[in-house]
């Protein structure tokens, strides 16, 4: 039967190599290679017959055998050509050529500010490959104890190993150890041949497949053996190993464990790392210690039985404790952790576009943030918010600060606010139409972790999710921003208090109505188009002022009223009422170059936001971000070009070559002469008498060596937004202050304008980065203009009194209420105040 059945096999064979021939070469020559094969066949039958004796008894076991022989090494054959070229998608992937030369792990993307520091890592895998110098002889000693005692000795397979695991399977002996090598090993975690894509069809035929990718890591070993020395295998299989706690590679293990370098481990914490390989959470020396211990002893014993310590060496080791001192790292270790986020926002659409992965490619990103600077913005920030929260808190005393727009608590605040929060969407997805179960859940206290202002760190409180609600409802949030005019660098980014609780970045994605920080675009296109083409000297009545206009169809009229309350009724230069924030004056202004002119101005000088032509937009009504804001700025500085806000100069890959460097984008959006004359009318606002921005003078100590400085405030309806701008020659900065709902804010403008708000956190900026000799930032004047200055800007500073008639709109004009008590909790303000209100 069976030879019945080979004949069968033999034929079909034959014919199905006849056909394929066929239609390759042709029949004709097909046919001639066939017969030749045949003539062939015939004469070695023909010898055979003459030179053996076909009838003798051990003719037909010796045929057997060669036969056996013969048929299994081609089988054998034939199966390795099939691992090795995936036939017929039979047996999965393999490494390529490319892949075994150039054997790629995934590496963390290191982040560097451009002082050198590095400040985060991004990965899958945390992983920082390390030279063979950088590993200490005791992991090697340790590894090859344990793992693979005949390392040296072999070619990528221990045939030796092999043999005594087969006779441990059938003698059912358990203590013969695996028979992988350590090459073995790295060929499986390097190439992942035991992956879903690498099985092929019949990887998923049970037993089949443990042949198939056990065949594979032998082959995969072998070829590495070829392609790399014994030092170079050991490097890769210590950089590609996993060790827990997501940390990967002897690098980051050895810094996550031990808090050392690799090099400096010593015998009993490499017998740890190695230990812990054979299974990272049964050995974890965080989880299980001991069951690491025990492991660790293990290796020791291992190594001593392989002669690389002596009996004395393991008995004293054996004894000691494993002492570790953990430093886990986190992508948002550290600071700057806002900035970190847009860095990655970055490098994931430049990776998309140029096929790199930030995650898996060991990128290093050299970003434009100053350490320095940055530590002293973060310092800034929670020193001034701390002050500023205490305020608040005392203002508002055991009232609910969440207020409509006649000052009164607006009802079922919390139940709404709630009603958007994902905790309260998942409890409505559990509990359909349950409102009492949802506001159980709601209302369950529990011990949670929560930020604590009054120390800028956590606290722990048995709270409910309500509670929780309500306290960080009261918080006020806060962003600030510094650029280089020049270069369009930012050297400090804070987008909130602490990124641990608060994940909404207040520099770029939030977005708030600017107030009187919006007039400056109001001026400057006074005094640049060349259709006004006005001076910093011109001089416009501060009077009432009212305007009728259509809004989505809809006639209204506007009547905006001055911070104090009053008019003046006196001829002012534009620059003293820039300097004085007078909203009649900038209402007028407005009127007179258009709405339009002065947001097409806006967007020219950097502002993305929408914004709508409407008689009120110098007193910016439109949500704008800080990150726009402080670019827009830098125009002024920047002898009226825009620099487009870089984040990041240069990306390298893993070895340090270049891949890109990154330059920012020009244009020219004012004049030259026109951005000299808003700084001359910026500075008015530090510098002229009753200006809004004077306090950052006699409040910080910002003024030696000549320093100049510009600055405009802002304070939106209600107080429900303070903001700050400040320019230097070196520098822009910008800080924004405010509830996390419009609705909460100081109910007086004494406590709640941008002075007394933002202001602060920039003046204590800038008095730090000045006292820092290291950071380049030196106080100085604004520089000279190396052109002739045709206009006008040296103003005299008193009033001419206007004469009129027209003495209308009392309610205008009637002054705003004043708490005498708050006076002594932040200090004296500037005067007139500045609300930049739109109403």
């Amino acid at each position: 039967m069976f030879q019945n059945l080979g004949n069968q096999l033999s034929t079909f064979i034959n014919r199905t190599a006849y056909k394929l021939t066929s239609l390759i070469t042709g029949k004709e020559r097909a046919d001639s290679f066939f017969l030749s094969y045949r003539r062939k066949k015939q004469a070695f039958r023909n010898w055979r017959d003459e030179t053996v004796d076909v009838h003798s008894a051990y003719y037909r076991p010796v045929k057997f055998i060669w036969k056996t022989f013969i048929y299994g090494f081609l089988t054998f054959a034939a199966y390795i050509f099939c691992v090795e070229t995936n036939f017929l998608w039979l047996m999965g992937s393999m490494p390529s050529v490319e892949d075994l030369q150039n054997p790629k792990v995934a590496q963390s993307s290191e982040i560097y500010t451009a002082d050198g520091v590095m400040i985060g890592k991004f990965y899958t895998e945390n992983r920082t490959p390390v030279t063979a110098k950088m590993i200490s002889p005791n992991l090697i000693k340790a590894l090859i104890a344990t793992e693979d005692v005949r390392f040296y000795k072999h070619s990528g397979i221990d045939y030796k190993a092999m043999a005594s695991v087969a006779v441990g399977i059938i003698t059912g002996a358990t203590d013969r150890g695996g028979g992988s090598t350590i090459t073995q090993q790295l060929a499986k975690k390097l190439f992942k041949t035991r992956k879903t894509d690498a099985r092929g069809f019949l990887g998923y035929i049970p037993g089949f497949g443990t042949l198939i990718y056990k065949t594979k890591e032998w082959l995969t070993a072998i070829k590495l053996e070829r392609n790399f020395t014994k030092e170079e295998i050991l490097t890769m299989y210590f950089n590609t190993v996993d060790y827990g706690n997501n940390t990967y590679g002897i690098n980051t293990a050895a810094q996550s464990y031990f808090s050392k370098s690799p090099d400096s481990l010593n015998i009993q914490e490499s017998a740890v790392l190695v230990g812990l390989q054979k299974a990272t959470t049964t050995y974890n020396p965080i989880r299980n210690k001991k069951r690491s211990l025990e492991r660790r002893n293990v290796v020791i014993g291992q190594m001593q039985k392989y002669g690389f310590i002596s009996a004395r060496q393991a008995d004293s080791i054996s004894a000691l404790p494993i002492e570790l001192k953990t430093k886990f790292e986190t992508p948002y270790d550290g600071n700057a952790n806002y900035f970190k986020n847009a860095v990655v926002d970055f490098v994931k659409k430049w990776g998309d576009e140029n096929g790199y992965d930030l995650y898996t490619d060991g990128l290093r990103i050299y970003t434009t943030i100053d350490s320095r600077m940055q530590a002293d913005a973060e310092e800034a920030m929670t020193q001034k918010m701390k002050q500023l929260q205490r305020v608040f808190e005392a203002h508002w005393g055991k009232q609910n600060p969440w207020v409509d727009e006649q000052g009164k608590e607006i009802p079922d605040f919390l139940e709404n606010v709630v009603k958007r929060t994902s905790k309260y969407k998942n409890l409505a997805a559990k509990f359909p139409n349950q409102p009492d179960s949802i506001r159980y859940y709601l209302n369950k206290k529990d011990t949670m972790t929560v930020y604590d202002w009054k120390n800028s760190s956590e606290m722990k409180k048995y709270w409910s999710s309500m509670d929780s609600l309500d306290y960080y409802k009261r918080v006020l949030r806060a962003g600030m921003m510094a650029m280089s005019p020049h270069t369009g660098q930012i050297k400090a980014w804070v987008g909130g208090l602490d990124y641990n609780y608060f994940k909404y970045d207040a520099v770029k994605q939030g977005k708030r109505q600017p107030g009187s920080t919006f007039k400056p675009f109001v001026y400057t296109t006074a005094i640049d188009d060349p259709n006004f083409n006005m001076t910093p000297c011109d001089q416009i009545v501060d009077k009432p002022f009212e305007k009728k206009y259509m809004e989505d169809g809809v006639e209204k009229e506007w009547k905006p009223r001055n911070a104090t309350g009053t008019f003046s009724y006196s001829n002012m230069t534009l620059k003293r009422a820039l300097a004085q924030s007078i909203n009649s004056v900038t209402a007028q202004l407005t009127d007179q170059v258009g709405p339009a002119n002065v947001a097409s101005y806006a967007k020219k000088m950097g502002i993305t936001t929408p914004l709508e032509p409407l008689p009120s937009i110098g007193l910016g009504p439109f949500d704008v971000s800080l990150y726009d804001m402080v670019a827009a700025y830098c125009v002024f500085v920047n002898s009226g070009t825009y620099t487009q806000p870089i984040l990041v100069t240069k990306i390298e890959d893993s070895n340090g070559k270049v891949i890109e460097e990154f330059q920012p984008e020009h244009r020219q959006a004012i004049s030259e002469e026109s951005a000299f004359l808003m700084v001359q009318m910026l500075k008015g606002g530090v510098e002229e008498p009753g200006g809004t921005s004077g306090s950052i003078r006699w409040k910080f100590d910002v003024t030696k060596n000549g320093n100049e400085i510009g600055g405009k405030t802002g304070t939106t309806s209600n107080n429900s937004d303070g903001w700050f701008m400040c320019i230097t020659r070196d520098l822009v900065v910008g800080a924004w202050v405010g509830g996390d709902d419009r609705s909460i804010h100081f109910r007086t403008t004494n406590l709640g304008e941008g002075a007394k708000t933002a202001l602060p956190i920039v003046g204590s900026f800038l008095e730090k980065i000045y006292r820092d000799k290291s950071n380049g930032i030196e106080p100085g004047p604004f520089p000279k203009p190396s052109f002739k200055v045709v206009k006008t800007y040296n103003c005299p500073t008193y009033y001419q009194r206007y004469e009129s008639d027209s003495l209308g709109a009392e309610g205008d004009s009637t002054p705003a209420k004043r708490n005498d008590e708050d006076e002594f909790l932040i200090g004296p303000p500037p005067i007139p105040l500045d609300t930049g209100s739109a109403n």
